[in-house]
């Protein structure tokens, strides 16, 4: 059965995308268009009542929260396509404390960032240079933290490729791509590495293929 995805291309969306490539599950992407409101529509609120994108449908399932979707799957398919959750229960710890840590420490100032130097316009927000010092200075407190991670492990759960590593890419895309940040990671010899391999996973390079707008 083929998995819909109803989302923009952000970067919530491409997380989803990205895991689900790696997991060789089939699926098809329904855009939702939030500069013109479409995730507060009526029929999109049936599917996910806080008008946030983006949302699953399979079969009759439905879901919702990026990161919650990527742990469904990751678990629903775990022989199949690659193991993203560690092979040990100590393994899987270190997962999910390091998608903790993305969602808690390295996802609010990298999303601040964003919005201000990047898509304050079709939002609505006036960009405020004094938030985007204060977001880069705590990334780069996030990011020296993972420079002593990175320099024990390949990648943060350890030295295997898992969702921890995924819900990272988009917004570091962001930051190296797209708003003239890339000095913070590229200071960073480890940093620099891990990103070098994540964004070069074959899985990522679909994703930006088939979906280049610019979220």
């Amino acid at each position: 059965m083929v998995v819909k995805v109803y989302g923009p291309h952000c970067a919530s969306t491409k997380r989803v995308l990205v895991c689900l490539v790696e997991k060789e599950i089939e699926f098809e992407v329904v855009p939702v268009d939030v500069s013109k409101g479409e995730h507060k529509d009526p029929e999109y609120l049936k599917l996910q009542p806080f008008g946030v994108v983006p949302v699953i449908k399979d079969g009759d399932y439905t879901l919702y929260e990026s990161r919650a979707i990527m742990r469904y799957y990751a678990e629903k398919y775990r022989s199949q396509g690659v193991e993203l959750l560690g092979n040990t229960i100590e393994e899987r710890g270190l997962v999910e404390q390091w998608l903790e840590v993305e969602a808690h420490n390295f996802h609010p100032p990298a999303y601040d960032l964003c919005i201000h130097v990047l898509f304050g316009p079709m939002f609505g927000v006036t960009s405020d240079p004094k938030v985007i010092e204060e977001s880069e200075a705590k990334l780069v407190q996030v990011l020296n933290i993972y420079e002593e991670r990175l320099s024990k492990s390949k990648y943060l759960a350890g030295d295997f490729f898992s969702l921890a590593d995924i819900s990272h890419i988009p917004f570091l895309d962001y930051i190296v791509n797209n708003m003239g940040k890339g000095y913070l990671v590229k200071e960073r010899k480890n940093v620099s590495a891990w990103w070098d391999d994540i964004s070069n996973r074959p899985s990522w390079k679909k994703v930006l293929q088939s979906y280049r707008a610019p979220i």
